[in-house]
């Protein structure tokens, strides 16, 4: 398998407008190199859909945040979880294919980690799922053929944004429960206890060998935080957030 580089940065806890703030800065920056991302959030956050309507989405009064993604699907509760980004060129190979091809390449390193922890995932197919819930407006409430799942219901959600000849795909790994989401599949519920920290090796050895990675952990670069900081700020804002 041909190998290629990446660069891997960690961001633990970070605050909701800089997490969504900084992907969108990595998206749009094309002197940006290939760069997977896995962070979690401080505080727990409702992230909603780009395009979802806000009167639509559960929970916008109990979570600690809210956001809205540059990415589409329904809201997601970043709580007992591990989000993941990946951010290259559309001409990167491991986008050189179908749309969906790319979502299944993604999910196959994530199988491979979650395999690790003993947690037997695979695509949904055509199988129809407990955790699948109308009306909520979540995301792990509703599934399509490429999501993750295991023992019947939705454990990992992704999207993708396109843009400019730049691709950006968000993932969500769900660690453990959220009020807001329950009925999902989370890695707890099959009798593993892990922390985003403590799963981040085992990802990160999963997306070199399935996706022929090879990872060198970096930095956030001064210039980058700055300008994830100032895009930041209009995620968070309220007339963003509503503004359908």
């Amino acid at each position: 398998m041909a190998m290629y580089r990446w660069r891997l940065l960690t961001t633990w806890d970070a605050p909701p407008g800089v997490n969504m703030g900084l992907d969108e800065a990595l998206l749009e920056r094309p002197s940006t190199p290939p760069t997977l991302r896995l962070y979690s959030w401080s505080p727990d956050t409702l992230s909603l859909g780009y395009f979802q309507r806000y009167a639509d989405a559960r929970g916008t009064a109990q979570a600690g945040a809210i956001v809205r993604r540059i990415t589409g699907g329904g809201a997601i509760h970043h709580v007992n979880e591990l989000t993941f980004s990946l951010v290259a060129p559309l001409a990167h190979p491991l986008y050189r294919c179908p749309l969906d091809a790319s979502y299944a390449r993604v999910h196959g390193a994530v199988t491979r980690a979650l395999s690790v922890l003993g947690v037997e995932a695979h695509l949904r197919g055509e199988a129809a799922l407990a955790s699948d819930v109308a009306g909520t407006g979540m995301c792990f409430h509703a599934s399509t053929s490429l999501d993750l799942c295991w023992g019947g219901r939705k454990g990992v959600g992704s999207a993708q944004r396109r843009r400019a000849n730049r691709v950006l795909h968000h993932g969500s790994v769900k660690l453990g429960p959220s009020s807001l989401e329950e009925g999902a599949a989370t890695v707890s519920g099959s009798g593993v206890s892990v922390t985003p920290e403590g799963f981040a090796p085992v990802l990160i050895e999963a997306f070199g060998e399935e996706l022929g990675m090879r990872l060198e952990a970096g930095e956030v670069e001064p210039e980058e935080l700055a300008e994830g900081e100032r895009r930041g700020e209009r995620y968070v804002s309220e007339e963003f957030v509503r503004r359908r």
